[in-house]
């Protein structure tokens, strides 16, 4: 897995902290920081996401993806999954997460609790490896609803 990361420098718009992200499978990522009226030199513009919030996008992302293919595999008719992650930082550098909290949504057809309980146990004990890495610093818990539909 590569990826290439490009300041692309003031952009004229405000912000001095874009960045460009190449991905090895040839997509684009833009990144930015937040507006800092305080320290215009480091200010973002807000105009993309901040790196580590596309580090909980991704885990968010990772742990779907293992949570739909579990229950294809065990043949569930699974309709729709959804995440919805609430993260704290430390408050010191390095500002790590310390607590993450995963609320999943899964939208089905005669999926029964347990076998979406097994699917998000072993996506965060298993597969998903952004969640297995950032337990390191943080607590992760989980939650979730399970919807019926027709």
């Amino acid at each position: 897995m590569e990826c290439t990361v490009t300041w692309i420098g003031p952009t004229g718009v405000g912000s001095n902290m874009g960045f460009i992200a190449a991905t090895g499978s040839g997509h684009l990522v833009a990144m930015d920081g937040a507006i800092d009226p305080a320290n215009p030199s480091t200010s973002g513009a807000n105009l993309a996401p901040r790196p580590m919030e596309l580090v909980l996008a991704g885990t968010g992302g990772c742990t779907s993806f293992d949570i739909v293919m579990i229950l294809r595999r065990g043949r569930h008719d699974v309709r729709g999954c959804q995440v919805k992650l609430t993260a704290e930082r430390a408050e010191t550098e390095p500002k790590v997460f310390t607590r993450i909290h995963m609320h999943f949504i899964v939208q089905g057809k005669g999926i029964p609790a347990a076998a979406v309980e097994r699917a998000i146990q072993l996506s965060h004990e298993k597969y998903c490896s952004a969640s297995i890495m950032l337990a390191k610093t943080a607590q992760i818990t989980t939650s979730y609803e399970l919807v019926e539909v027709a």
